[in-house]
């Protein structure tokens, strides 16, 4: 609107100016010189055409002027149109960049919670575990448990001279177990199966002593009357079995106990 205004100025301004100086070259020569009344007029015509030229002459300057700041004003906004798009590519870059992180860090959170998941299932295969054995609960780890039974299936298939070796050997390396009292038993039976009588007495015994009150204690007891018997120590198989009698009246051992010392009078 700035820019209209001074160019309407500017366009009366030189109409003005045009018009003067054709009243001043229509004007006939005498008129110029004939009284005192017309060279006044002709002073102000002159002076309204010089101020007329001078307001033009203003007016073009304030045109250019506008000009110039319109023209600095258009690349003002195409620097700061351009500054926009770039922020706004900028925006949507950063965009991209976060939904990606995004993705990133949930592929990541998946990764870990599988390999928690995993460690999880790999503690677990060594993690002791609650296990019930001829009536007795306790912990024992996988691998402890898998030995044992190892063992007892060897023993199961009557190869009792490798039973005992898979037992003695299963005792070195779990010294604590909760199978110990049925490894020293299941060893004590190899042993007389194989007719080392001597040893088979000494596993007994110790089984008795890590676990008198075991629900096979009392075939313990029973097991080294038999042993003592083999080996010809009568007094000893009746001291055995009488004390299997006082200590496990109620179990079937001390029944047959009691068979035998009728056998042995």
């Amino acid at each position: 609107m700035r820019t209209t205004a001074v160019m309407r100025a500017s366009a009366r301004a030189a109409a003005a100016a045009c018009l003067g100086t054709a009243l001043l070259a229509s004007m006939p020569a005498h008129a110029l010189f004939g009284d005192d009344e017309a060279r006044r007029a002709i002073l102000e015509l002159r002076q309204r055409h010089d101020a007329l030229q001078a307001a033009q002459q203003k007016a073009g300057e304030e045109l250019r002027r506008v000009n110039d700041e319109n023209t600095q004003m258009r690349r003002s906004l195409l620097d700061l149109q351009t500054q926009i798009d770039a922020l706004r590519a900028d925006l949507a870059k950063s965009r991209g960049q976060e939904e990606q992180l995004a993705r990133d860090v949930a592929e990541v959170q998946r990764r870990q919670k599988d390999i928690a998941q995993g460690v999880d299932e790999r503690l677990r295969k060594f993690e002791p575990t609650k296990v019930t054995v001829d009536g007795r609960e306790f912990l024992a780890d996988p691998a402890e448990t898998r030995d044992y039974e190892a063992a007892l299936a060897v023993f199961r298939k009557g190869d009792f001279a490798p039973a005992g070796i898979a037992f003695t050997e299963f005792m070195k390396r779990y010294p604590q177990s909760g199978y110990r009292a049925l490894a020293l038993f299941w060893l004590g039976n190899a042993q007389y199966a194989t007719r080392d009588y001597q040893a088979a007495i000494g596993n007994f015994k110790n089984m008795l002593t890590v676990d008198a009150n075991h629900p096979r204690a009392p075939e313990a007891a029973l097991s080294i009357a038999n042993c003592q018997l083999e080996l010809k120590e009568v007094r000893g198989a009746r001291k055995t079995l009488e004390d299997l009698i006082k200590v496990y009246p109620q179990s079937e051992a001390a029944a047959a106990a009691k068979d035998r010392l009728a056998k042995m009078r």
